[in-house]
């Protein structure tokens, strides 16, 4: 992390402090999404096309962002009570 103001994760096991450019980064990700979102609204209510792959492409496209922000953030992974160490 550089020297910039880190903010503190949510309170969620695995979620880690993030400085201001991650969450810039991830902001303007959310932004993005939600355009190509509201692109899959606009034909779903025109109803010529096919619901099922517009349906498809909407899972993948949130699914995408979805890895891309865990990429940017890193989320550790959990130490459950019966880990040894």
């Amino acid at each position: 992390m550089t020297d910039e103001k880190r903010h503190e994760g949510l309170p969620v096991a695995g979620c880690e402090p993030q400085d201001a450019g991650r969450i810039a980064t991830v902001n303007a990700n959310k932004v993005e999404e939600e355009l190509l979102l509201r692109r899959i609204e606009t034909l779903e209510e025109m109803g010529v096309y096919d619901r099922r792959w517009l349906a498809i492409s909407r899972t993948h496209i949130e699914q995408a962002f979805m890895a891309m922000n865990r990429a940017i953030f890193q989320p550790s992974r959990l130490k459950l009570p019966d880990d040894e160490g």
